[in-house]
């Protein structure tokens, strides 16, 4: 009986030893998931990242519980000590709001991307993948995942990218709103470019955004002369190939920017989007309306729900719309051009979650990832204010709008700084140039 006794009593105080330490597991991994700031998110699946293996591209997440043992390696990677768990079927994780922030949050994870192997090789010798420029190489990913397709996307990826606000991932969003157009994109058959057959295997980019300083810049003939020519939102050229030229490449936009372009531009001579032969389209999926065009781009049919609802998205590219010459950007390439490149103050402001770099600036970044030069046109500089906020305006000089979703003097400063880097070449009025503009405005003045 007293043997029969001691074993119960030692039972017990086994018992109580565990579930002490299971509460103290429990209330540490609280305050461990709250240090972090992630806030109301304690009980759900926050995940972190860990590279599988040095050669392999793919990799593989761990629960919360294992965050704590994460360090940054020197690639950018996150190093997780690795423990065995029982094999779980995967789940959407409770969806994250913005609302729950009052900053952009930072995960364990933040500055970690996809990434293909290999890299896309180049026999150029001016590539500016050579730069000896030493804070562009260690911000540049060269083989950063560039675009989204049904074959990238899991369950895992789907939890790992609901951590980030939209462009940059999939936060507020519910699984089976966006897997329907998400689980059609196909995966692209070929690069988004090529060298050229017959050349140095140099590929030479010239990208062309709308500001001003193109008026009156006769830009047009050196512009075309590039192997590919990128152009994004409005890209009227019409009227205005002497200083724009009148090639386009590659068609960057979001749906909105297609939209709006026929809306505000349509006065400019504007009809209709790029739709050269054979031109290959880039979408920015910035939001649920694009995930909705998508999908009725994708399947051929009208957009069923939305602000777009009703609306043919084939007919908005004139005939020239093909799958195999199609492209969505990753998030991760999104996030990573933010995170690397444009870290604006914005983003520690309560309006951090509408903020993002503009269609221009991923756009540019598009080419330093798939080209070996690159030339940038009707970009800010330092003397934005002499000219008209876009080159279409000839008759007028207005100002440009300082919206609060852009942060355009950062990225004023970066393309400046990149061009005094020797990393792109930005077009810049000469005073000889600014002359001819001020005789051209003088004259059509005096016309009126």
């Amino acid at each position: 009986m007293a043997v029969r006794s001691a074993r119960l009593f030692s039972f017990l105080v086994l018992m109580s030893l565990s579930l002490s330490v299971l509460i103290f597991s429990m209330e540490n991994l609280g305050k461990n998931v709250r240090s972090k700031g992630y806030g109301d998110l304690i009980g759900s699946d926050v995940i972190s990242w860990q590279k599988k293996s040095t050669t392999s591209s793919r990799h593989v997440f761990t629960t919360a519980s294992q965050a704590k043992t994460a360090s940054k390696s020197s690639s950018g990677m996150l190093n997780v000590v690795k423990k065995t768990m029982p094999p779980q079927t995967e789940t959407p994780i409770p969806i994250i709001y913005r609302k729950s922030f009052s900053k952009l949050p930072q995960w364990d994870f933040e500055d970690a991307y996809n990434q293909d192997t290999p890299p896309r090789l180049t026999t150029c010798a001016q590539s500016l993948r050579n730069s000896k420029d030493e804070a562009f190489q260690k911000a540049f990913l060269p083989n950063i995942s560039l675009f989204l397709h049904k074959n990238r996307i899991s369950m895992t990826e789907w939890n790992r990218l609901s951590h980030f606000n939209n462009p940059f991932g999939f936060m507020d969003y519910k699984y089976d709103d966006i897997m329907a157009s998400v689980k059609l994109i196909p995966k692209p058959k070929e690069p988004l470019l090529s060298p050229k057959p017959g050349s140095d295997g140099c590929v030479r980019c010239a990208v062309v955004a709308n500001g001003g300083i193109l008026n009156g810049s006769k830009m047009g003939a050196e512009i075309d002369a590039h192997d590919y020519v990128f152009r994004m939102n409005a890209a009227v050229t019409k009227g205005y190939e002497e200083d724009v030229g009148n090639r386009t490449s590659v068609y960057v936009h979001t749906s909105h920017s297609m939209i709006a372009a026929l809306r505000f531009f349509q006065k400019y001579g504007y009809t209709a989007a790029p739709h050269d032969q054979n031109i290959k389209y880039v979408m920015i999926p910035e939001g649920m309306r694009d995930f909705q065009w998508l999908e009725g781009l994708l399947k051929g049919e009208q957009v069923s729900s939305g602000e777009n609802r009703n609306r043919d998205p084939r007919t908005f590219y004139s005939g020239q719309y093909n799958e195999s010459r199609f492209y969505v950007l990753h998030q991760d390439f999104l996030r990573y051009v933010r995170n690397r490149f444009l870290p604006s103050k914005s983003l520690n402001d309560s309006f951090w979650a509408i903020f993002r770099p503009t269609n221009g600036a991923f756009t540019l970044f598009l080419a330093l990832h798939t080209c070996d030069t690159v030339s940038a046109y009707g970009f800010m500089t330092e003397d934005y204010s002499e000219y008209s906020n876009y080159y279409v305006e000839r008759d007028l000089k207005t100002k440009v709008t300082f919206f609060a979703n852009h942060d355009y003097i950062l990225e004023k400063d970066l393309w400046k700084s990149l061009h005094n880097r020797k990393i792109i070449k930005l077009h810049q009025r000469s005073e000889k140039g600014k002359q001819r503009r001020k005789k051209m405005l003088l004259d059509t003045q005096k016309e009126h």
